[in-house]
């Protein structure tokens, strides 16, 4: 039996918590805020997209960074058995469009309080983590072997340095154990206790970190358009993201016009393809009838004009568009809003399917790390053994969760992320 101290109590740490403890491993979490797994609440617009009914080797195609580092993970812990897990746990669950599966209830808090009776059996402590326990290891001695080709040197893999043998508390009390695992999640909602701190013990063990940046997140835009439809929520339309011109991206959904930019499921996704903002120029490009030919459109717009001949211009589309997106079409249409239906030319309705066609906003920057799903970036997965979660720096120091660089698109992805790296570290105790 070994002893186990977790530091962060979220996902990934109330997962491995429960799956050490299930193998008789003596178990402390240790979580600095008054309580635990906060920002589950926040997941899924409160409901909790608990993962996604895939496959495994389907599931890597939406991991965006490292994806292989997760092949033997995923492999072991697919998402078929977080299901199994949670409705071992008396969760009742439903899958929904794009296999995004939450609980039947629709509230996160249940899938919150079933983690918490999972890690049920470990103690619970309510201090932060502020210092690593490192004791040095000694220098490893290279067997003796034929000599060296003095043109052809043998590159020596340098070891583990330090052995972890605890954390010291930002009360000052010590914790020992013989693993420590860093499940502290990234800086995305700090609020829910996300501070950065795994990155901090990380580096005392001497880990490199890749730049944390917000992903799956809102965007900003400084087109006045957007803040004229502020809370005009869109369905069923297409989003496509481009990158210099360049189409990176598209996809079919749901997205929202906020009073900064936009936001919703279909712009958290394409957040997460934007390169270096400062090399390269990005727009989002808005089909609001995917569904029509525009030579299909075309004939829609014929149809409903001649139905609405003697309205204006703005009354001419009440058929076509949300009330609160038809002045600013006949604005950025051009046309005198005075203009009867009947009054309007071929060429002006041709315009006019442009832009349903083609809606064009520009991406000025990234919304906050305050406000993003996850955070890109992280501990280094080249310093992280894959299978087991070990760091190659220290000796019974492992990672799980967001706190590695590791992300995925929006659909449940990153949660099963959490959850299977969590399962990994249990098993290889």
């Amino acid at each position: 039996m070994a002893r186990v101290l977790i530091v962060g109590a979220g996902a990934a740490g109330l997962m491995a918590a429960g799956a050490a403890a299930e193998r008789g491993h003596q178990v402390t979490v240790l979580e600095h805020m008054d309580k635990p797994a906060q920002k589950i609440l926040v997941t899924g617009k409160g409901r909790c997209n608990v993962t996604n009914d895939c496959p495994a080797e389907e599931f890597l195609h939406h991991v965006r960074t490292n994806p292989r580092f997760l092949y033997s993970s995923l492999g072991a812990f697919p998402p078929a058995k977080t299901m199994e897990l949670f409705r071992s746990l008396g969760v009742e669950l439903k899958v929904e469009r794009g296999r995004r599966v939450f609980p039947v209830s629709d509230k996160a808090e249940e899938i919150r309080q079933a983690l918490l009776r999972y890690a049920g059996q470990a103690e619970l402590v309510h201090d932060g983590a502020k210092k690593l326990l490192l004791e040095p290891l000694p220098a490893q001695q290279e067997p003796d072997s034929a000599p060296e080709n003095p043109r052809h040197p043998k590159k020596k893999k340098a070891g583990p340095a330090f052995r972890c043998v605890g954390v010291r508390g930002t009360s000052g009390r010590e914790y020992r154990a013989d693993a420590v695992l860093i499940a502290t999640g990234g800086v995305s909602y700090p609020t829910t206790g996300s501070t950065g701190d795994g990155y901090r013990l990380a580096q005392q063990a001497g880990h490199s970190l890749v730049e944390p940046v917000p992903s799956l997140v809102s965007l900003v835009s400084h087109d006045p358009d957007c803040k004229k439809m502020m809370g005009l929520a869109l369905k069923n339309v297409e989003l496509t993201l481009f990158e210099d011109g360049k189409g990176i991206f598209t996809e079919q959904g749901e997205m929202l016009f906020t009073h900064f930019g936009i936001s919703g499921p279909l712009t958290l996704s394409a957040s997460s393809h934007l390169g270096d903002m400062k090399k390269h120029r990005y727009y989002a490009q808005i089909d609001l009838k995917p569904a029509l030919s525009e030579e299909q459109l075309y004939d829609r717009i014929t149809r409903d004009f001649a139905l609405l001949a003697n309205h204006a211009a703005q009354g001419a589309l009440v058929k076509l568009l949300p009330a609160s997106m038809q002045p600013v079409m006949v604005a950025r249409w051009g046309i005198d809003p005075a203009t009867k239906a009947n009054q309007i030319t071929r060429e002006q309705k041709r315009q006019l399917v442009q832009l349903m066609k083609h809606w064009q906003v520009s991406i000025d920057a990234r919304g906050d790390l305050a406000h993003a799903v996850i955070t890109s970036g992280g501990v280094s997965v080249r310093e992280v053994d894959p299978k087991t979660m070990e760091s190659k720096k220290a000796l019974g120091l492992y990672f799980a969760g967001e706190v590695l660089d590791v992300d995925a698109y929006t659909g449940g992805y990153n949660l099963q992320i959490a959850f299977c790296t969590a399962q990994s570290f249990a098993n290889n105790l």
